[in-house]
């Protein structure tokens, strides 16, 4: 089993895919990092020796920020964001979408569950 970035890669997977399991790592930096290490893309990850887990770490670990570093710097920005009270800062505080997509009938995974506001009565014609 591969260990990297302190996280298990999938065994049966292709490398390639294998490496998107590590937050802050897609598949096209997945290609570059196989490409940079040397390491074919179709090659499972179960069937990496050490030499080229090493080189994989050593590609990841010099060249870019991933798992706990990453989220810490991501909260860091959007902690920034509220101290400054900038519109995106207040987007965030009342938890609506912060780039500029329509709120009126989409958004609800930004917004939650339906909370329901009863509507006018109708007054009745005499």
């Amino acid at each position: 089993m591969a260990r990297i970035a302190g996280i298990d890669l999938p065994k049966n997977k292709r490398g390639e895919v294998g490496l998107t399991y590590i937050y802050g790592i897609g598949r096209s930096t997945a290609r570059y990092i196989l490409g940079k290490a040397g390491i074919d893309l179709n090659k499972k990850v179960n069937q990496w020796n050490d030499e080229e887990q090493t080189a994989i770490r050593n590609v990841i670990n010099n060249e870019f920020k991933t798992e706990g570093a990453l989220r810490s710097e991501t909260q860091m920005n959007i902690k920034r964001l509220l101290d400054i009270a900038c519109y995106r800062g207040l987007r965030h505080r009342k938890g609506l979408p912060v780039r500029g997509q329509r709120t009126r009938t989409n958004s609800r995974t930004r917004k939650g569950k339906r909370k329901t506001v009863a509507g006018k009565k109708k007054v009745a014609k005499k």
